[in-house]
């Protein structure tokens, strides 16, 4: 498989719990050897999506692959393939580090000395080399986390999923599990998939990200791709603060054409529009004697974007519903005329 190359890939993929859609027709490619986020709050279908490409729940509709083997149909083959860390990775609490790698080792059919081989690197490599001989019921969640990992490579495998990783981390520890992360991707090769509602911390490491709401994906790519789309589709965010901070000004941001909305950040004023209002402000404010002291045009972190396009979906959604509504509310009268 060559660089780029698709690895893991849904098509239509659908999961429903009764009448609730979790996953809803998700399409999505992700491509060998990069950091791949698949962001959104809890219950958007993260974790849904996970168990679908791990083979530990099936789809109503759609398919899912990993390496081209089918997620379902091929999971033990898949699971040879892939590893996982939950957000949470059990141990026996029993036995210590070492002693969990080496069970995991015989699991995996290695033999001793590579298993011995293994371990020592391993260890090593994620910083738990000093707490190898302790008891893993003594870990701290960071310690587990990183000792899950190693766990994880124990089996050397193409595709790691990681499901909310940093949940919990001290910000050392964030600090040190994302670096690890990106690692896997950079140094070896190795295809990583993370799930999480933390924006700030995967921002640092994703290569392309997926923002999910509501069990759709409704946006997906680079960072500053998705950056110049929002703008691109009018969503601008302004931060200006300027003295004295009155109400003539107030009402001239409110008299703006584009303006959707306005809020007061302690002196800051964060304007939301469908056009870049720069100009207009910084010729009032000289015209007028003001003082500018910040100006900032919004949209370039990742916390900006996924408000935008989550808005976007809400939106979108109450749309849908007045039309739903629209539509049941005419048939009700139809019905009742026909009566």
């Amino acid at each position: 498989m060559a660089k780029n190359d698709i690895i893991i890939s849904t098509q239509d993929l659908t999961k429903m719990y009764g009448d609730k859609t979790a996953v809803n027709h998700l399409n999505l490619s992700i491509r060998e050897g990069e950091v791949f986020g698949l962001l959104g709050p809890n219950g958007a279908g993260k974790t849904t999506t996970i168990l679908m490409l791990l083979g530990l729940t099936e789809p109503v509709s759609g398919s899912a692959s990993i390496q081209g083997l089918d997620c379902t149909r091929n999971s033990m083959q898949v699971k040879r393939i892939t590893g996982y860390l939950p957000d949470n990775m059990g141990f026996y609490a029993d036995m210590t580090g070492r002693e969990n790698l080496r069970f995991t080792g015989r699991l995996n059919g290695l033999s001793e000395d590579e298993i011995d081989n293994k371990i020592e690197h391993l260890l090593e490599r994620v910083g738990m080399t000093y707490a190898a001989d302790q008891k893993t019921g003594t870990y701290s969640k960071g310690m587990r986390q990183r000792l899950g990992i190693a766990d994880i490579l124990m089996k050397d495998p193409k595709v790691i999923i990681m499901d909310e990783p940093t949940l919990g981390l001290d910000p050392e520890g964030m600090k040190e599990f994302l670096k690890l992360i990106k690692e896997l991707s950079v140094e070896d090769g190795r295809t990583v998939l993370v799930s999480s509602h933390q924006l700030y911390q995967i921002q640092q490491i994703c290569d392309r990200v997926g923002i999910f709401v509501g069990g759709s994906l409704i946006a997906c790519g680079r960072i500053e791709e998705l950056g110049k789309q929002i703008v691109k589709e009018g969503h601008y965010v302004l931060e200006v603060e300027a003295v004295p901070c009155d109400d003539r000004f107030l009402g001239f941001i409110h008299g703006l054409e584009g303006v959707t909305g306005i809020e007061k950040e302690g002196s800051r004023f964060i304007v939301k529009s469908s056009r870049d209002l720069r100009k207009d402000i910084t010729g009032f404010l000289g015209m007028n004697g003001y003082t500018l002291c910040h100006l900032r045009q919004k949209g370039g972190d990742l916390d900006e974007i996924y408000s935008s396009y989550f808005e976007k979906a809400e939106m979108e959604s109450e749309k849908e519903g007045e039309k739903h509504g629209i539509r049941k509310n005419a048939k009700h009268l139809l019905k009742k005329k026909q009566g």
